[in-house]
Order: structure tokens, then C-alpha cells, then sequence
């Protein structure tokens, strides 16, 4: 919603602003400009990202406009997860976790958490985490290297929606300029004409470079930047997974190893200590 009242500003504002100076909001739409410079954008576009690139650039603009990529009750599921799966490793062994770990889509526990259990990424990353412990292959110390790394990956992935925008942010003032001089090569050519054909071609023409800029600052570039906070959301949501597992797998008792998660959230997704351990512990006695 924000966002939505955010584009209003900019585009109202800048037509309110050109409407009051006398200006017509007709003189701004000129097709010739629109094609040339949409065409180069996409193009570029195109040229610069391969295909799942460019999925994830229309999935997580589309996504942003939905707020941030988790609430705070998805959170309390995913800590909620992590504790029943430990609970179960101290009461019956790390082998008693296999059935999970190994086949997730078919696991009961995970199956309850319905939010934590439609995200593949986290599931595969929690199993991932876990099942090294369970099959006894390293230590629990040798642990938070390998997190690291898939984590490092993870988020390597998501960067290049935001990179490749950023591109074509700073290249749309620059195609913009390409669209005027386009134009201006147009008025020069009708110089011996109508003086008043003249000044409006010359109009069309800077509509280009206005165009251009006005889409790399005003709607590309905020828009990358807000695909970069949403990322940073999911990346805690991972942080939180590898506190936790690491936590764990080093001995610390599963409400300890919960406490640990729930200090990687940020302060306005985090639930207070007394309330997560009061949850958690009814949790248990049921």
C-alpha cells in the first residue's frame, strides 16, 4: 500500500507540477519517445539477464507490492518447527529427525507449519542443515561453515534482480538523451518549414530525455532498492534457520537454540523472550 502511495506522489506530483506551469499532460505522452526508449530498456533488459534472472525480476516486483516477505507470525512457525524438531532429536536421538530431514514433503511436523512448509528454500536449507548431524557425517562444530556457504549462495541468487535493474536504471537517463537527439534529427530536418512545427518537435524530442530520467529515478531505481529490503527479509528468515541449527547441533537445549533464532529477528518481527518461551513450553506440555 505504501508503495502504491508512493508512485501516486511521483506521478501525480510531476503532472500537477507541469499542469500548473501551464503545461498540458498531452504534450507529455509522445508515442515515438514512449517506443523508442521502452525498447531500449527492454532490450537491454533482455540482453543482460538470462531467463531466470528476468523471472525474478517480474516475480519480486510484483512482490513488493505485497509488503514485506514475512509477518511476524511466520517467524513464530518457523522458530515453533525448529524447537519441535529439537525437542524430538533430545528426547529420541538424532535418528528419530531422519524421517523429516530426508523425505520433508512428506513430514507430519513440517506439515503444521503451514507457512514454513510452502517455502522450499527454508525447508531445503533446514534439512540441508540438519542432515550431516543426522547421518553422523561431521562434527557439530563443522556445521556453521557449511550453513555459510549455502547461505552465501542463497543470497548470491537474489542479488541479481537488484544488480540487473540497477543497470537499466543507469542506463535509462542515457537512452533518454538517445530519444532527443533522435528528435532533434527530426527538427532539423523540418527547419525550413513552420517555425511553430518546429517548437513542437523540439518539445517531443526533450520529452525523451525527460522520460528517460524520470523512469530511472522515479520508478526503476526505487524499485530496485525495495527488491533489496525485501531480499534482506528473507535472508533474516535464513539467518534465523542457521542460528538455530548451529545452536543446537553444539549441544545448546532446544529452548536455548530458540532464544538464539528468535535474537537474529529484526526488533519489529521479533516476539518478546517471555512470550516465545511461554509458547514454546505449552508447546511442550501437550
Amino acid at each position: 500500500m505504501v508503495i502504491i502511495i508512493g508512485f501516486v506522489l511521483i506521478f501525480g506530483g510531476t503532472i500537477l507540477g507541469f499542469t500548473m506551469a501551464h503545461g498540458r499532460p498531452s504534450e507529455l505522452f509522445v508515442l515515438a519517445e514512449y517506443i523508442t526508449i521502452f525498447s531500449m530498456g527492454g532490450g537491454s533488459l533482455l540482453i543482460m539477464a538470462p531467463l531466470p534472472v528476468l523471472k525474478e525480476i517480474v516475480a519480486k516486483s510484483l512482490a513488493i507490492f505485497k509488503g514485506k516477505p514475512f509477518k511476524e507470525a511466520d517467524f513464530e512457525d518457523l522458530i515453533k518447527v525448529m524447537y519441535e524438531l529439537f525437542v524430538l532429536g533430545r528426547r529420541n536421538g538424532m535418528i528419530a529427525l531422519e524421517e523429516h530431514v530426508m523425505n520433508p514433503s512428506g513430514s507430519s511436523l513440517f506439515k503444521k507449519y503451514e507457512s514454513f512448509y510452502k517455502n522450499h528454500a527454508a525447508v531445503d536449507y533446514l534439512c540441508d542443515g540438519l542432515r550431516p548431524i543426522v547421518d553422523g557425517r561431521i562434527k557439530p562444530d563443522q556445521l556453521e561453515p557449511l550453513m555459510d556457504k549455502s547461505l552465501e549462495t542463497y543470497k548470491h541468487e537474489r542479488h541479481s534482480a537488484p544488480f540487473i535493474l540497477g543497470k537499466v536504471a543507469d542506463s535509462l537517463p542515457a537512452f533518454g538523451i538517445c530519444a532527443a537527439v533522435l528528435g532533434i534529427i527530426v527538427t532539423m530536418g523540418a527547419l525550413g518549414g513552420d517555425v511553430s512545427q518546429v517548437g513542437t518537435l523540439v518539445a517531443h524530442a526533450l520529452t525523451g530525455t525527460l522520460l528517460g530520467i524520470f523512469l530511472s529515478y522515479g520508478v526503476v531505481a526505487p524499485i530496485q532498492v525495495n527488491i533489496e529490503f525485501y531480499n534482506a527479509g528473507e535472508q533474516v528468515y535464513m539467518e534465523c534457520i542457521k542460528a538455530a541449527v548451529v545452536s543446537f547441533a553444539n549441544g545448546l537445549p532446544p529452548l536455548v537454540a530458540a532464544e538464539v533464532a528468535r535474537r537474529v529477528l529484526d526488533e519489529e518481527m521479533r516476539p518478546s523472550a517471555m512470550d516465545l518461551e511461554s509458547a514454546l513450553k505449552t508447546m511442550g506440555s501437550k
